[in-house]
């Protein structure tokens, strides 16, 4: 019997023993076996501790406005597994995936893969067989030993280096410096959004004589107006619309700055139209994403580790209201009492902890939560079960002139985005 979408999802899930198993060995002659080529005429791969998501929609939303036919890889999803795989501005439809992931068992043999390596695997075979100028590849965890690294990128950004899977990666920035490094590759491009990146990142840069365009040193994002933004390099200078309707994070700016960056180390022409609208039409799902409730601002954001809720908090600092209130969640794997630290100083008013029961092995009950931010400013915090009695009870007590932050994990925001859609 034919195999439906979630079907697939439900076979990939079992497969392989471990969530996550790093390593490009297995991934690799499964791809040589499908024989897998190129799948674009330039690929650009971005990696990063944060920002990720948000610079390949920068990418995606600025090729596209030049009239490039561009694909887009990223992970997690929020809503539907097809948000994964993007081609010309459209996620893949069922069908289309499930031939992809029919093919890549039909090449798997006896070699085990996890669910993202088969969903990369099926994400390039798709991508070759779609006649595109340029593929976006996110980076799920590190990069070094990531799927998505068995392409060579002709560009590569890491958009941020900070703390975090540190189980996977290392305990100190140089050595997940070290690991999101790896997706550089030889005399080509490297785009880094930190301005003091870790030494790691520059000696690899230099070992292997990729170029390193520097984020503060060789090009730069300077606010302009109320509405817009400058993008320059020595010699070249343009003024932009704010991303998102201007209600982005300033972080934005960077990962906007990056993917120009990016985009320009490949020679493309993008002409300032193009710029414009590409920047100002990107959209991201649950990074600062806007809703509002009987006059009560809800926002709705992954952050999810300590660098994050930094920058978080500076747009809360930068954004003030009456009164801040706001729901949290986290995976266990996850330093929630750090993120929760980083929001110490922006003024939240009243916590909403919840409990992660429906996210898998990594998932955290509410208990257990509020035991790790006993040293922190949500010791205090009322605790629910799950992330919808959570945020209902957190709107069901904000007044109007309240805001009403949604944060943590993507758990958390995907719950939030369905209720929030569904109650218009």
């Amino acid at each position: 019997m034919a195999k439906s979408l979630i079907d697939w999802l439900e076979f990939i899930e079992r497969q392989h023993p471990k969530s996550i198993e790093m390593g490009l060995d297995r991934v690799s002659d499964v791809a040589q076996r499908m024989g897998l080529k190129r799948p674009a005429k330039r690929v650009i791969t971005v990696g990063g501790t944060n920002g990720k998501g948000s610079t390949v929609a920068f990418v995606e939303a600025i090729a596209r406005a030049q009239g490039l036919r561009v694909g887009a890889y990223t992970s997690p999803h929020l809503l539907r597994y097809n948000e994964r795989v993007r081609i010309d501005g459209n996620d893949a439809e069922d069908a289309a995936l499930v031939a992809g992931f029919e093919a890549v068992e039909a090449a798997r043999g006896e070699t085990l893969l996890t669910y993202f390596e088969y969903g990369s695997l099926c994400a390039l075979w798709l991508f070759e067989r779609a006649n595109l100028d340029l593929v976006v590849l996110e980076v799920g965890l590190g990069g070094r030993l990531d799927a998505v690294n068995l392409v060579d990128a002709d560009a590569a950004i890491i958009t941020t280096v900070g703390l975090d899977h540190q189980d996977w990666l290392g305990d100190d920035v140089e050595s997940i410096g070290h690991e999101k490094a790896g997706i550089a590759r030889a005399f080509k491009p490297l785009v880094l959004g930190d301005i003091d990146p870790p030494a790691s990142v520059l000696r690899h840069a230099y070992a292997i004589g990729a170029p390193a365009w520097r984020f503060g040193s060789d090009f730069f994002a300077e606010p302009v107006d109320a509405a817009h933004w400058r993008w320059r390099e020595v010699g070249y200078a343009v003024d932009l619309p704010l991303p998102m309707g201007g209600q982005a994070a300033p972080v934005q700016l960077r990962n906007a700055a990056c993917a120009i960056a990016a985009l320009r180390a490949l020679r493309l022409r993008l002409e300032i139209g193009a710029l414009e609208r590409g920047v100002a039409q990107a959209q991201v799902a649950g990074r600062l994403q806007r809703f509002e409730r009987d006059g009560v601002e809800v926002w709705v954001d992954v952050a999810h580790n300590p660098q994050a809720a930094q920058a978080l908090a500076e747009w809360l600092r930068a954004q003030p209201c009456k009164r801040t209130l706001a729901v949290f969640g986290a995976l266990s794997d996850k330093d929630a009492a750090g993120v929760v630290d980083a929001l110490a100083a922006s003024g939240v008013d009243a916590w909403y902890l919840a409990g992660l029961r429906d996210a898998g092995v990594r998932g955290m009950e509410v208990d257990a939560l509020a035991d790790r931010l006993r040293a922190t400013p949500a010791a205090a915090g009322r605790r629910f079960p799950e992330v919808a009695s959570a945020l209902a009870a957190a709107l069901a007590e904000a007044a109007p002139g309240d805001r009403l932050l949604v944060f943590g994990s993507f758990h958390v925001a995907a719950v939030a985005l369905r209720l929030l859609d569904v109650a218009g």
